[in-house]
């Protein structure tokens, strides 16, 4: 056991926390009614507080500031952009969790990756769990992952750049599943600091993955609703 020079034990050192640097892009309203809301979220913003008290400024604590009533139905990722629905009723909520676990929400997102995407459309499947060890990593796992499945579509190849612009349309919603299957299609996403190389992620200053689209039956209505979120690269 190791002691001070006083004879006291030593405490353990704290776990580092990871800071994110002030987001000064403001949030986007892209719709509301009654019972939901959807925004354009800002890269480098979080979409709930994290653990450190730094890092109470996110999506849903700058909305509460006008909407009262604001309930969390899913998130993007920090240095993921693009478009995020919310409820403002208690109905509200309660059915658009349902329509996501039920996998009827369609969602979209533009990417760039590195190199040459050979086949114009695809699907990747390859389950994914925690990797413990090194997280919030995630890793393929074939024993024990939880099943993934990406549809993706090539958009724009460019020969000069070495990149291709991408649409991925997540079936399943599991952590970091874009940026790992883009990866395991020899494909990483371009800005990605988790799962590309240094020398890609070096590209862009920001992660290039954005939430363009998405669609769904709204929860009181029942209506087809689609909304979109302009790609800002």
């Amino acid at each position: 056991m190791s002691s001070t020079s006083s004879g006291a034990e030593s405490p353990a050192a704290p776990a580092p926390y990871y800071i994110v640097p002030p987001c000064h892009e403001r949030v986007g309203i892209v719709y509301q009614d009654a019972d939901i809301l959807l925004i354009n979220k800002p890269a480098f913003l979080l979409s709930v507080p994290g653990r450190a008290p730094e890092n109470k400024d996110c999506a849903i604590t700058r909305l509460k500031q006008q909407f009262e009533d604001i309930r969390l139905v899913h998130r993007l990722d920090l240095d993921t952009s693009g478009i995020m629905v919310f409820a403002l009723s208690r109905a509200g909520q309660s059915q658009l969790s349902r329509l996501f676990q039920q996998r009827t929400v369609k969602k979209r997102y533009q990417a760039v990756v590195h190199g040459l995407v050979e086949e114009d459309q695809g699907s990747i499947e390859l389950p994914l769990i925690a990797d413990w060890p090194n997280r919030p990593l995630q890793k393929v796992c074939h024993d024990t992952g939880k099943p993934a499945l990406t549809h993706y579509r090539v958009l724009e190849r460019d020969r000069d750049r070495n990149r291709t612009r991408v649409a991925l349309s997540p079936v399943t919603g599991r952590s970091h599943q874009l940026r790992i299957h883009c990866r395991e299609l020899g494909h990483p996403i371009i800005g990605c600091d988790m799962y590309a190389p240094p020398e890609i992620e070096a590209l862009s200053p920001r992660l290039l993955l954005h939430a363009e689209w998405l669609a769904f039956n709204h929860p009181i209505t029942g209506l087809w609703s689609e909304f979109t979120s302009p790609c800002p690269f």
